[in-house]
């Protein structure tokens, strides 16, 4: 029998640490070797001149989902995990929701059903709790805990996800009491609303307003208070999609204190500006997110972030709504920016396009960008080792990059269902040819051979892997910190 079921010969591997030319075999869907000359394959594949990195982890994306307004949005878990699988990324963590009224745990395995059905990578699963009943956190949270669910999502904003502080804080207790970790939308709510209705009410209604009705200054103020709330029951947080130059800076103050918080930021963030939304007519809807596109000195601010480790992943934010009644024009064909839902593709394209930033154009470079697309996520939501490295006993988790390649993003539908792409015109070089899931190809040169249901969900017993260093709350007084008492 031979020694391995496959070696990929040649390449560049590329891990967050290093870059080196290596051959790797693979036997069992696991990476069982790295070194040079390995014989003794059923099948080999010449990888020469080209870098193989690990396959991407998207932490935050939004599939086959219900909206608080009832609104589907257009991916089904088939749609998008083969648009993950064509741009390189063989893991996605998308979000079970929970809405007012409704159980957390039928809706997860409602949620369940629909991922094993269709999904294409392999999966794991955050649950947003959007009505914290004590029943919700005392009865159903824990055996979700123990199956494997290991990270929450609460909104501080949005009108039917708000929670406020107190609720907000049972959460976080909920989740300390069983080990998970907590992910934040942080805004201000109240400043959203009454910004909002102020433009609205002077008729500003255009997409373009949609950015000023989501003040600066909300995020800074959300991110405070979620750091403050989570500070007070000592439990580590991971602030979503931070967009702004101050968001990132409250990130950074905290971390420096010692604070167990981590920050995402997005592949919109990096790239797109606020003058997206400033287009005739209603075409702006197309770019309209939450929060909302920033200005080029935010992108600086937030590509510094994470060169120095202030954030430390890059996610999509993956929200696929068409343009049309079935999504970004469900209340009419010129509703207002409050009306529009939220959202932009981008699973598909993350890898590639952060690739193209990062590698070729040498902003943070190769082992940077295998880190915040793989390995970072991987260890802050619990799926490392076996995922997000290339390392023996991994998962042979693969992509195949051709580092010359040159691709303009075509202004046409996607392999997702939203029917654009926010970054058609752009080029990159740098393209994923060839790509595998537990050893076995699922892309080649375009051409996607995974099949629906192949994709295997992952429990994960924590997901909080490298709690920032500093100070430990609990080690403080009891009388003056509630954490401890919660021990």
């Amino acid at each position: 029998m031979p020694s391995f079921d496959l070696v990929i010969r040649g390449g560049t591997v590329a891990t967050a640490s290093d870059a080196f030319q290596a051959d790797i075999g693979i036997r069992g869907g696991r990476i069982t070797a790295i070194g040079s000359n390995l014989t003794d394959a059923a099948a080999e594949i010449d990888a020469r001149g080209l870098i193989v990195t690990p396959g991407g982890v998207d932490p935050h994306c939004h599939i086959e989902q219900l909206a608080a307004t009832g609104l589907m949005n257009a991916d089904t878990f088939e749609s998008a995990t083969a648009s993950a699988a064509l741009g390189g990324t063989t893991t996605v963590i998308p979000f079970a929701a929970q809405h007012l009224g409704m159980s957390l745990a039928a809706v997860v395995e409602d949620y369940h059903r629909r991922a094993e059905r269709g999904a294409i990578v392999d999966y794991a699963v955050h649950m947003i709790i959007a009505d914290p009943r004590p029943e919700i956190l005392r009865e159903e949270l824990p055996p979700l805990a123990r199956s494997g669910h290991a990270s929450i999502k609460v909104f501080l904003t949005y009108d039917r996800l708000v929670i406020d502080d107190e609720k907000l804080l049972d959460v976080l207790e909920a989740a300390r009491n069983h080990g998970l970790l907590v992910c934040i939308h942080a805004e201000n709510h109240g400043m959203i609303r009454w910004m909002g209705r102020k433009l609205v009410e002077r008729g500003y209604t255009a997409p373009r307003y949609h950015g000023p009705s989501h003040p600066r200054i909300g995020e800074v103020e959300g991110i405070h208070r979620a750091i403050a709330c989570a500070a007070l029951v000592d439990q580590p947080i991971m602030i979503f999609h931070v967009s702004t130059a101050e968001g990132a800076a409250v990130i950074h103050r905290a971390r420096g204190e010692g604070r167990k918080v981590w920050g995402e930021t997005c592949t919109q963030y990096l790239l797109l500006t606020s003058a997206e939304l400033d287009r005739p007519g209603i075409e702006g809807a197309k770019w309209i997110c939450s929060p909302p596109l920033r200005e080029p000195s935010d992108q600086e601010a937030l590509w510094w972030a994470l060169e120095v480790g202030t954030l430390q992943c890059v996610s999509s934010d993956h929200a696929p709504y068409r343009m049309d009644v079935s999504g970004k024009l469900a209340k009419g064909p010129a509703p207002s920016f409050k009306e529009i839902a939220n959202g932009m593709p981008g699973l598909e394209l993350r890898m590639p396009l952060l690739f193209s930033a990062m590698v070729s154009e040498g902003r943070l470079g190769l082992c940077k960008f295998v880190e915040l697309t793989a390995t970072a996520p991987a260890k802050i939501y619990g799926l490392h080792p076996a995922k997000g490295t290339i390392a023996p006993g991994s998962d042979a988790d693969l992509v195949l990059w051709d580092p010359m390649r040159v691709v303009t993003i075509a202004d046409a539908p996607r392999r997702d269902n939203a029917g654009y792409t926010p970054y058609a015109g752009r080029s990159v070089r740098g393209w994923p040819v060839r790509v595998f899931l537990r050893g076995r190809e699922i892309v080649r040169e375009g051409e996607l051979l995974g099949r629906p249901g192949e994709g295997r969900f992952l429990p994960r017993s924590g997901g909080r892997a490298a709690v920032p260093t500093g100070r430990s709350e609990p080690e403080l007084d009891p009388a003056r910190n509630f954490g401890a008492l919660l021990r």
